[in-house]
C-alpha cells in the first residue's frame, strides 16, 4: 500500500464510503446527513493542514485520513486527525499505516503533540489501535455522543506526544 497527499481527482473513491460510514451514525461526530460538498469542504483539508489516501497497487482508495491544528493562535503546535477505511478493506492495517504516516508528518510538520477530540467510546477497534500507537485517555465526557444503537455514550479525548 502506498500513502500519499490525496488529490481531486481520490475524492470520488472517497466519497461513498465516507458517506457510509458518517451516515452509520456511530463513529463519527458529523451530521449524518451531510452533503456531498459539505463533507468534502470538511475532509479535503487546504494548507497547513492536510488529506492523505492509501492506495493498493491499482490505485483504488483503501483509507484516508486529515490532519489540521486542534486549536489556532497558542493551541496550533497541537495536531488533530481523523481516518476512515473502506469497510471493504479492513482488516488490512490501512488505519494503522495511516496514523503512523499522519503521526511522522505531523512530527515533521512541526507539531509537538497529537490530540483525538471525539473518539466514540463504543469504537474499540479504534480505540485498541490509538492506545497501540501510544495514544492515552485523557478523559471520558459522558453521554457526549448519540450513538443509534446504543444511546448516550462518551467520547473519549485522546492525546500523544510527538
Amino acid at each position: 500500500m502506498l500513502i500519499r497527499e490525496a488529490t481531486a481527482a481520490d475524492w470520488p473513491q472517497i466519497w461513498p464510503f465516507l458517506h457510509t460510514i458518517v451516515a452509520a451514525g456511530d463513529t463519527f461526530t458529523w451530521d449524518r446527513d451531510i452533503t456531498e460538498a459539505g463533507a468534502r469542504a470538511m475532509w479535503m483539508k487546504e494548507a497547513p493542514g492536510r488529506t492523505f489516501v492509501a492506495v493498493d497497487e491499482d490505485g483504488t482508495v483503501l483509507g484516508t485520513a486529515e490532519t489540521h491544528r486542534n486549536q489556532m493562535g497558542g493551541g496550533s503546535h497541537v495536531a488533530n486527525a481523523g481516518f476512515m477505511v473502506d469497510p471493504r478493506h479492513t482488516g488490512r492495517g490501512v488505519a494503522r499505516a495511516l496514523c503512523a504516516h499522519v503521526l511522522e508528518q505531523a512530527r515533521a510538520d512541526g507539531y509537538r503533540s497529537m490530540q483525538f477530540n471525539a473518539v466514540v467510546e463504543t469504537n474499540h477497534r479504534a480505540v485498541a489501535l490509538w492506545q497501540s500507537l501510544g495514544f492515552e485517555v485523557l478523559t471520558t465526557v459522558p453521554e457526549a455522543f448519540q450513538h443509534p444503537d446504543k444511546g448516550y455514550v462518551g467520547l473519549l479525548v485522546m492525546y500523544r506526544r510527538l
